[in-house]
């Protein structure tokens, strides 16, 4: 045993040494940024990976930013439709010359951003910005293939809220939110989504807004360097003309009271989630970084409970917890699945004891060290081609529209005291910003 957590020393030692670079930064590797006059920000990280670079743009558009009535779900539509190709580069060429140059393209939207990826050969570092830029400034569809696109959209949503735990989320958020547009799922409204077909005009309208240079960032990584990546930014995005629009994303109210969502459903386990209201995230306060503390020391697989609920019970089958990363207050969420329904109340009280413990006696410091220790060495661990580096980074531009950020951010983790778990818990894990969603045979959740 001596020798094992000798081992886990070492390892720790250098880890700190190499892999942070010696460094009190997550990421070793320097940050270059550019913005350009029309408001487009470039990012550049140099990384050892002879002949490879990612290439992502960064949209900070999703569906936190669809504020009109009727048409939510279209910052998920452009997802798709960007792939539908320019008098230059029509969908067939397009695929063509990613193929020819040994890169995979792709893209995925979320509540603040949609991204759109590549990663192959550094040395056609050009031909991507020229395709990229391309689709970006001179996007171009028939209505008949935004009708043939808006039908896959219906068909994608099918096919996803046949799913019950997407339907619960779905029917969740919209209980959950009252004002703000984190009510709604990226993929939309089903209302609207059936009613896409008939909004052509509409969206380029949501086109000419967002997709706009004040609103994307450039991230590229790997066998680069700032100067070439600036210079082919500027050549390929320097005319994109700026845009104007900024939407009014409304403020949610405060919530007063538990509410409840059901799914009758007897085709999964018995399920439910605990959704308390929580913060937006913050590289400047500790309140993201303690909750993320917390719920890996309450929910994670080492955690009391998950021994206690999931191995010696034997009652639930899942147990996790966690905060969502957004631009706005969102959710912070506690999800189980269970053996039998009867168990449900049970367990939810067992969680609920859970989070009033560290409310009245704060936790183990030895334990909080543990877990602060094991969040940032993982995720160091993980950083380690372009391909990564690039979607962390895009992870933290979506919030604050800052790479920077994701240092600050780990930066924090190292302040997170048990005084600060105490504080967070007292501040949202309480009931009356609680919204429990529930699945079981029977018609009733049954939970209180």
């Amino acid at each position: 045993m001596k020798n094992a957590w000798l081992c886990v020393i070492v390892l720790i030692g250098v880890l700190s040494s190499v892999v942070l670079g010696g460094s009190s930064k997550i990421l070793p590797y320097p940050i270059h940024q550019k913005q350009l006059p029309n408001g487009l920000n470039i990012v550049t990280v140099p990384f050892d990976s002879p002949g490879l670079a990612a290439f992502f743009i960064v949209v900070r558009v999703g569906s936190r930013n669809e504020v009109e009535k009727g048409v939510t779900g279209f910052a998920h539509f452009f997802e798709h439709m960007m792939f539908r190709g320019t008098d230059k580069y029509p969908k067939e060429k397009y695929s063509a010359v990613l193929k020819s140059i040994g890169a995979a393209a792709n893209a995925n939207t979320s509540l603040d951003r949609t991204v759109y990826h590549m990663t192959g050969n550094a040395e056609k570092l050009e031909t991507m910005f020229e395709l990229e830029a391309d689709r970006f400034r001179n996007l171009n569809y028939s209505e008949h293939d935004f009708k043939t696109e808006a039908g896959a959209v219906k068909g994608e949503y099918t096919n996803s809220t046949a799913s019950p735990y997407v339907r619960l989320r779905e029917m969740m958020l919209n209980t959950a939110f009252d004002k703000h547009t984190y009510k709604h799922t990226t993929m939309g409204f089903l209302e609207d989504i059936l009613d896409m077909p008939n909004q052509f005009e509409y969206s380029k309208t949501f086109f000419n807004r967002y997709y706009r240079p004040e609103y994307c960032t450039v991230v590229v990584v790997g066998d680069v360097t700032p100067e070439k990546v600036n210079r082919l930014a500027e050549k390929y995005f320097g005319q994109w003309e700026r845009g104007h629009y900024r939407a009014e994303v409304p403020v949610e109210p405060p919530q007063n009271g538990v509410r409840y969502v059901h799914l009758q459903n007897g085709s999964v386990p018995p399920y439910f989630s605990l959704n308390f209201k929580g913060p937006a995230f913050s590289d400047q306060q500790i309140d993201m970084p303690a909750l993320d503390v917390l719920a890996s020391i309450l929910f994670s697989e080492t955690s009391d409970l998950y021994k206690k609920l999931v191995i010696e019970e034997q009652k639930v089958r899942f147990l996790a917890g966690g905060a969502f990363d957004s631009r706005d207050p969102n959710l912070f969420s506690v999800q189980a699945s269970l053996i039998k329904k009867e168990d449900m109340q049970y367990v939810k009280d067992e969680i609920m004891k859970a989070i009033e413990a560290v409310k009245k006696d704060g936790v183990d410091p030895a334990k909080l060290a543990a877990t602060k220790s094991h969040l940032k060495y993982s995720f160091a661990m993980s950083i380690d081609n372009p391909t990564a580096i690039a979607n962390s980074l895009s992870h933290y531009i979506q919030l604050t529209g800052d790479p920077e950020s994701l240092n600050r951010l780990y930066a924090l983790y190292d302040r997170v005291s048990v005084e600060d778990l105490e504080t967070v818990a007292v501040k949202y894990l309480v009931e009356d910003g609680l919204t429990i969603a529930t699945i079981s045979p029977d018609a009733e959740g049954g939970l209180k």
